[in-house]
Parts: C-alpha cells; sequence; structure tokens
C-alpha cells in the first residue's frame, strides 16, 4: 500500500499548491474524477479476493475521502481570497456624487397602449394586429364601404402608386382591417383588440396624418347592443379610474356596423384637466355599433347563427383626456423635455388590479 501513500501525498501536494479554483478543480478531476487515479483503484476493488478487499477497502475509502476533503478545505481558503480581492477593488466612494439618473422614458401613447390592453385583457381580450400597408378589399370593400364613399377619396386616404399597374395599395384608414382578417382566419367566438397605427390626410392641433387607435371586436352567439354597452362602460370606469360614468349612446354611421353609436361622457374641466365621471358637459370619446351583416358574410360568417359588436377610439386623444396634454402635435417633435414631462417609467406594467399609471 505504499503506492496509495504515494498518491495521496502527491494528490496532498498539488491540493496545496492549487493557485485558483481552476487549478483546483483541475486537481480534483485528475485524483477524483471518473478516469482519475484513485477513482481506478476504487475500480480494481471487483477483482480482488474478499479476503484482500476487506484490506484494500477502507484504506481506499479512507484516501477518497483525506483528498476530498483536502479539496473541500482549499476551496473555502481561495473562494475566501478571491472575494477579499474582489471587495478590494470594487468599492463606492461616497465622496463622488450620485449618477445621473436614467433619463429614458415611455411615450404617454404607449403607456395607454399598455393599459388599455391591461383592462382589456381582463375581459378576455386577445391582442391582433395586422400591416400598415392594406389592399382596398380588406381596407374598405370587406368594410362594406360603398364606391364612391369620401373615405376613398385622396383628400381623406394616402394611396401608394402601384408598379403593377393593379389596384393601388393605402396606408390604412383604421385597425378594422384587422377585424377582417382575424375573421376570415378564425372561427367564431372571437374577441380580440387591434392596435396600432393609422393614416389619414390630416394636420392641426387635434389631428395628425398618422395616429394611433384600438379597435376591438366581439363576435359570439346572442350578443346585442347591451353587450356592448356593458363592456365600454367598464372600459372607461376602469381607464379613466372612477367610480361611476354616466355614458350616453347617439345615433350614428358607420358603413360597418348597424346600428351604430358615437359613446358620449359627462365630464367636468377644472384648469387644464379634464375630470370623467363629474360635471353637466358631454364628450363623445368613441364610435361603435353591432357588426354589420354584410361584414360577417364578406368573412364567411352566418349573420343568422353569430353576432358581434365593434368599437373604434383615437389611442392619442385619449391620452390628452387622461393625462392633460393641450396638443397632439408634439406627441412627434421627439422633444426630450417633453418626453420626460409626460413619459413614464418604462418598467412599470400596468395592472388594473395594481393601478394603471
Amino acid at each position: 500500500m505504499s503506492e496509495l501513500e504515494s498518491i495521496e501525498s502527491e494528490a496532498l501536494g498539488a491540493v496545496q499548491a492549487a493557485a485558483d479554483l481552476a487549478a483546483l478543480d483541475a486537481v480534483r478531476v485528475a485524483e477524483l474524477g471518473k478516469k482519475g487515479r484513485i477513482s481506478a483503484f476504487m475500480k480494481t476493488l471487483g477483482k480482488m479476493t474478499p479476503e484482500e478487499r476487506q484490506v484494500a477497502g477502507p484504506l481506499l475509502n479512507a484516501l477518497k475521502t483525506r483528498v476530498a476533503d483536502a479539496v473541500a478545505a482549499r476551496k473555502t481558503v481561495l473562494e475566501d481570497a478571491a472575494l477579499d480581492a474582489q471587495l478590494a477593488t470594487e468599492y463606492e466612494d461616497l465622496t463622488l456624487p450620485p449618477p445621473p439618473e436614467p433619463v429614458g422614458a415611455l411615450h404617454p401613447v404607449m403607456q395607454v397602449f399598455e393599459e388599455m390592453a391591461a383592462i382589456f385583457g381582463t375581459m378576455g381580450f386577445a391582442v391582433a394586429e395586422g400591416p400598415d400597408i392594406e389592399d382596398d378589399w380588406h381596407n374598405f370593400t370587406a368594410l362594406n364601404f360603398p364606391e364612391g364613399h369620401p373615405a376613398r377619396e385622396t383628400h381623406d386616404t394616402f394611396f401608394m402608386n402601384n408598379p403593377e399597374g393593379g389596384a393601388p395599395k393605402v396606408l390604412r384608414t383604421h385597425t378594422s382591417p384587422v377585424q377582417i382578417r382575424t375573421m376570415m382566419e378564425q372561427k367564431p367566438p372571437i374577441r380580440i383588440i387591434a392596435p396600432g397605427r393609422v393614416y389619414r390626410n390630416d394636420w392641426d392641433a387635434t389631428h395628425t396624418p398618422m395616429f394611433h387607435q384600438v379597435e376591438g371586436l366581439v363576435i359570439e352567439k346572442g350578443i346585442h347592443m347591451g353587450h356592448l354597452k356593458g363592456c365600454l362602460i367598464d372600459f372607461v370606469k376602469a381607464f379613466f379610474e372612477v367610480d361611476t360614468v354616466e355614458a350616453r349612446f347617439r345615433p350614428h354611421f358607420f358603413p360597418f356596423t348597424e346600428p351604430s353609436a358615437e359613446m358620449d361622457v359627462k365630464y367636468t374641466k377644472k384648469g387644464d384637466s379634464i375630470q370623467i365621471g363629474q360635471g353637466d358637459s358631454w364628450m363623445e370619446i368613441l364610435g361603435s355599433g353591432m357588426v354589420h351583416p354584410n361584414v360577417l358574410r364578406n368573412c364567411g360568417i352566418d349573420p343568422d347563427e353569430y353576432q358581434g359588436f365593434a368599437f373604434g377610439m383615437g389611442v392619442d386623444r385619449l391620452a390628452m383626456l387622461k393625462y392633460g396634454m393641450p396638443d397632439l402635435r408634439p406627441y412627434f417633435e421627439a422633444d426630450p423635455e417633453w418626453t420626460r414631462h409626460y413619459g413614464f417609467a418604462p418598467w412599470l406594467t400596468p395592472t388594473v388590479s395594481g393601478g394603471l399609471s
């Protein structure tokens, strides 16, 4: 067994000589690994006679234990030394001024998108998306827009030249084409919101050529206007974080819904802020209605079996109302001072239960 004593002496010497954790682990593998020297001796026990095994077994197990203990003890020493070295080089000089705070902020429009997704998510809505560049069928025809409708004219819509000579593409004027694509790809029941950018030929304090919109769609059996009204009133309460909302629905016309209605809510103005749920003034905030049977048929859905409602609202305007921004145009001017003033912490995710803003 002098060979074992020699192995132990060499192994313990190598353990003590290991200058860092990597060198120590190399020693451990060389001695105790599957192909290590001590492990190789342990494998020979099976070939020994019972008498030989009674003598060699305890010696080998004791050797293995002593080397393993030495490795563990040396590892503790090396880890403590590494930590002391790290602490010696990494320190905080309290006499220095504090580092500047992060200046990045989430744009109010993106904040409102997140808030709306959180609210409608609790109602069972999924988020659906579609392309910004659409064809005439998805943007107009499938949505029951007749030929000659003003929305099909260049003074309202951005048309794109088609190099192939066919019907020109358009920058979508609403996110309603996402509803069409969803109804053609999915079978009812359907419950989605469609957020995104839309484009119209307009520019003033309250209108921009590109703005943001969220539309909603529900297609199920037995849907009626009562479901639409309840859904939208619950949304307004959650979005503006008020307990009561007095709303009215005025008859209106949209080609893709019948009947159609605009939703007004009561509000009061105090200084530059708008307070929803108070006062005696009415303010229109969105358009809505029951999905027109022609739209359902265009998408391959039987209007005698399924009904649905849809709504659409401008995200930029909702952000103005909720957060007191008087003009739409600074939304797109990339002014860092404006973003710092109206922006939101990007890591705070809105929740209905924990607070939206």
